[in-house]
């Protein structure tokens, strides 16, 4: 498992019965956690001293108790990025903690690279992964279908002082985008893709990553230049595992350049158990020519 074990700002405190219990640096928050099985003693004084907790309601939830600043910043001291955090709907805060140990990988990657790397960093929801390939020193092009996503992506390059970096900010559909840069014939030294379990066609047709993922890596391997660095392929699917998306990878790149792929976990450590809680996966293809 790649457990994202450099965080300061950010403490996966407890879990237990449904919900993890964090801190986002000066505040503590309880989430439900599909993954969180087990029933282990709530041990922590911290879990009745929540300053927000989100409750699930059937097929929903909201915050039933939030104390919370409207936001505030939090930074991953590691590489000296900030990221804005507020309380989101669906239970979210901004950002995905766990993917710090892709951001460390990635990093290192364009920085020893010796070129100019140019990133598509697709489904990117508030650009944490944009600012970390952005402050290693490529060039992004960051594509969401939200437009209030991508703001708020605007929002946290600002707070790292990347205003007038080169990245793109786009506004579309991700399968759409990459058919037209196909076309146009643009391509990048590397590929990150973080797509949701479900989501909405430019039809509005309903789609299931399961029966898109395949081809949505097909069409964004096509858009690798002729000397690619890296390709990152996130998943929160509990249906679709590492090994079979590192098979995926493989079989769409090999074709286009020789290279290695290695699929994992990702995880956050639990501070309580000092036990790596799953959370999500990740599929990475790295050129053998770099």
């Amino acid at each position: 498992m790649w457990c994202a074990d450099n965080w300061q700002d950010y403490t996966l405190i407890d879990t237990s019965d449904g919900e993890r219990l964090e801190s986002w640096g000066k505040y503590r928050v309880i989430r439900p956690d599909p993954q969180v099985i087990w029933k282990n003693e709530k041990k922590s004084a911290e879990w009745k001293n929540a300053d927000a907790i989100y409750s699930r309601r059937g097929g929903g939830g909201s915050w039933a108790v939030n104390l919370l600043p409207e936001k505030w910043n939090i930074e991953y001291k590691n590489l000296g990025l900030k990221f804005q955090i507020k309380a989101m709907g669906f239970k979210h805060m901004g950002l995905f903690p766990e993917q710090a140990a892709n951001w460390d990988w990635f990093s290192s990657l364009i920085k020893e690279a010796g070129r100019p790397i140019k990133v598509l960093n697709l489904f990117a929801y508030t650009g944490g992964a944009t600012v970390a390939a952005a402050k290693a020193g490529a060039s992004v092009t960051h594509v969401d279908a939200s437009k209030g996503m991508v703001s708020y992506a605007k929002e946290n390059a600002a707070l790292n002082g990347l205003s007038e970096h080169p990245i793109r900010y786009i506004v579309d559909d991700c399968r759409k985008f990459c058919e037209r840069e196909q076309r146009r014939g643009n391509l990048y030294d590397a590929v990150i893709m973080d797509p949701p379990s479900y989501g909405r066609g430019p039809g509005g047709q309903v789609w299931k990553l399961e029966e898109c993922i395949y081809d949505l890596v097909k069409l964004a391997a096509n858009l690798l230049s002729d000397k690619p660095l890296f390709f990152l392929l996130n998943s929160y699917t509990t249906g679709l595992s590492a090994s079979a998306m590192g098979y995926i990878l493989g079989s769409c790149i090999s074709k286009k350049c020789a290279g290695r792929v290695v699929s994992d976990e990702l995880g956050l450590r639990v501070k309580e158990t000092n036990m790596p809680l799953p959370c999500g996966s990740a599929s990475r293809w790295t050129c053998n020519e770099r």
